[in-house]
């Protein structure tokens, strides 16, 4: 049975479930949420799922259909944090007043005893201390909040109520808070997204189809990604005393989380397509959902620590401005690490644990060896990715993740046969993008071939053996691409190997050249840039790839043909290299050479467009620019906030600068640093 087949038998089956939940009077009564909320969260899941075999379906109608499907699991999800909203609003207000009345006891009985000490009188003894406001401890505040859970879970909310707390209610008490120095309070509140035009007509939108009727418990609030109040108990506090309720909280947070943290790194073009059918990505609170699922023992956990580590040793791999990892307090005062930027001893406790849990697992050795590389150690995760392959994985998918993640760290250290062999394997582990894999071998050997040429002892024949490798395989990639598909295109890079091998050969003809002669500044080293394979490097590694790049314009010795290299050939040097001095921490050395080639008065940024040319040199050179402003804070050479509005002017130009190739590659790289500079902003207005 196809997986579409099975995903469609898993929606019907869990609907259906969720229906006769909600008939049952004998169904679990949950104190958190609505009955059948467990079948309801089994629905969104195969929603989800058949939303991702949708969208990798190459038909564009299987894929707006997985849209479709994503948007009803979006909903769904979001009306299950929001039960949990509602108890934690309920349960506060029962806290709230066994705090005041354990406090208003604790009150008198510390003045009685200031009294006893001080003879029966009322006055202070010369010289006492003026007795601070009492505490409550760390146990009477856990006989509080028991107290609080057992008040709240005395009558669980039916199908009708839905948790729905009536906040106007005269009956209820409400307290006054301390306002907040120069916070002005907004006429409405519209959560930690943005709201413009659009959203504003989208905040009143509801889906009225037969499977959100079903789930009508779970009511779609008003607008998608509300901020609802995050649950954040242990899985061993009373509130989880049943399992039903884990399951549906570990996996509605892991769900929703990684839905947030996903749409939040979608590229700004497409995000405003997004917008417009009712998405809202929120990366912090993305990820604080996962980091809250993550703690418990159950398949939901273990997929939401793979995300968390997914996400920092991957995605944030990627991205360069990023905010700072910062300590922050959580509400039993003990010192947390913040999720934004790359929490490092928080990740690396993540994953001890997780490899406690599941011994056996080869994704967290995955996982090991990218912290690894994240920190500068590539020799140590090339050691840990090794040591994987003594023991096959059950999963041939996990399998080739892993050899992929071998060929990328390969690439970054330098070892290009390694590189070239892992690559080679990919092909016949993986089904997808062949094209860039026989690309990226290619790539290498042509690396191995300039070694060997630089060589005045170099045997002859070793050198022509990486010649034919590197053309061997540059002419196969072309003969691969398009096999897949993605909302029914080619893959970005299928599309990019394409026009490169066409423009090597164009040049091969018209220099009446060898193919291998004609291969312009080193793909590998541009291959590396793309996956931000630099930022693993160390100093001695990063010196390696200045030294490939010298290899263009070197003078004869080297590269004969470097006079005769178009505009956007030179842009690319100049961005590579750009890339590795910023690096190694040059920076006027690094917009000196940005200046010199892509941004210069003299270059016509035309001639970097067009035909078979490069064109994502200048839009990366902006971002670039960006990217040193922000490394540049704190020099001394300009306030810190002169830089930072200098950096936000350059990312606004990446991000404006329309479709080029690789744009999605980049515009991830764009999204995540416009990211970091709004949350710099609210600070500084918050500070």
């Amino acid at each position: 049975m196809a997986a579409s087949d099975r995903l469609a038998d898993a929606e019907t089956t869990a609907s259906a479930d969720h229906r006769k939940a909600q008939r049952d009077s004998n169904v679990f009564k949950s104190a958190i949420y609505p009955p059948g909320s467990e079948f309801a969260l089994c629905h969104a899941q195969s929603q989800l799922m058949s939303a991702v075999v949708g969208v990798l379906n190459e038909s564009l109608t299987e894929g707006i259909r997985g849209f479709y499907k994503l948007r009803k699991a979006f909903v769904t999800l979001d009306g299950i944090l929001d039960a949990e909203s509602r108890y934690m609003r309920g349960l506060s207000r029962q806290s709230l007043n066994s705090r005041r009345s354990a406090e208003s006891l604790q009150s008198t009985r510390s003045a009685r005893l200031t009294n006893a000490m001080s003879g029966g009188s009322g006055d202070e003894a010369p010289g006492a201390t003026k007795p601070q406001k009492p505490l409550l401890n760390t146990v009477r505040q856990n006989e509080a909040r028991a107290a609080a859970t057992k008040s709240v879970s005395a009558r669980p909310p039916t199908s009708a109520e839905n948790y729905d707390y009536d906040e106007n209610d005269e009956n209820d008490e409400f307290f006054d808070v301390d306002e907040i120095p120069g916070d002005t309070p907004k006429e409405r509140y519209v959560g930690h997204i943005e709201i413009d035009g659009v959203t504003e007509d989208l905040a009143e939108t509801s889906l009225d189809d037969d499977t959100l009727n079903g789930h009508r418990d779970l009511a779609p609030p008003k607008t998608l990604s509300s901020n609802h109040e995050i649950l954040d108990y242990d899985p061993d506090s009373d509130v989880f005393s049943n399992p039903i309720d884990v399951f549906v909280h570990s996996g509605a947070n892991l769900c929703f989380g990684l839905l947030l943290v996903m749409i939040s790194m979608i590229p700004p073009a497409f995000g405003k397509l997004l917008f417009i059918i009712g998405f809202h990505g929120d990366r912090e609170r993305g990820l604080r959902l996962l980091w809250q699922a993550s703690k418990f023992h159950n398949i939901n956990g273990a997929m939401a620590g793979l995300s968390l580590l997914g996400f920092y040793n991957a995605v944030i791999g990627f991205a360069d401005i990023l905010p700072e990892s910062s300590n922050m307090r959580t509400s039993d005062n003990a010192v947390e690490q913040d999720v934004q930027g790359y929490p490092k001893e928080r990740c690396e406790a993540l994953l001890q644990d997780m490899r406690a849990r599941h011994p056996k697992s080869h994704l967290w050795l995955l996982e090991e060896a990218r912290m690894a590389a994240m920190n500068r150690r590539l020799s140590d995760s090339l050691s840990i990715l090794e040591s994987a392959t003594t023991t096959r994985s059950p999963l041939k998918q996990v399998e080739a993740l892993n050899m992929f993640e071998r060929g990328l760290q390969a690439m970054y250290i330098h070892d290009y046969s390694l590189c070239a062999d892992s690559f080679i394997k990919c092909v016949k582990l993986n089904n997808w993008s062949h094209a860039l894999y026989y690309y990226i071998a290619g790539a290498a050997h042509v690396e191995l071939y300039r070694k060997c040429s630089l060589q005045t002892e170099a045997n002859r024949a070793i050198r022509d053996k990486h010649a034919a490798k590197a053309t061997e395989y540059f002419r196969l990639a072309p003969t691969h691409a398009g096999k897949k598909k993605f909302m029914a295109r080619q893959l970005p890079f299928d599309v990019f190997v394409t026009r490169k091998i066409k423009k090597w050969e164009q040049r091969s003809a018209n220099w009446d050249m060898a193919f291998i002669d004609c291969v312009g500044v080193s793909p590998l080293e541009e291959m590396i840039m793309f996956w931000n394979g630099y930022r693993r490097m160390d100093e001695s590694q990063l010196q390696t790839s200045l030294d490939n790049l010298a290899y263009s314009d070197g003078g004869d010795r080297t590269n004969k043909l470097w006079k005769r290299e178009e505009r956007d050939e030179r842009a690319m040097l100049a961005v590579l290299r750009a890339v590795t001095l910023r690096n190694l921490g040059r920076w006027q050395d690094a917009v000196d050479a940005l200046h010199k080639d892509v941004l210069g008065g003299d270059v016509d940024l035309a001639e970097l467009k067009g035909g078979l040319r490069d064109d994502w040199t200048a839009p990366m050179a902006h971002y670039e620019m960006g990217v040193i402003c922000w490394m540049r804070r704190g020099d001394g050479v300009k306030a810190e906030g002169d830089w930072v509005k200098e950096c936000e002017e350059w990312i606004e130009k990446a991000a404006r600068w329309g479709s080029y190739e690789l744009d999605a590659r980049v515009g991830m790289k764009v999204a995540t640093a416009k990211d970091t500079l709004k949350m710099y902003r609210e600070a500084g207005r918050n500070g």
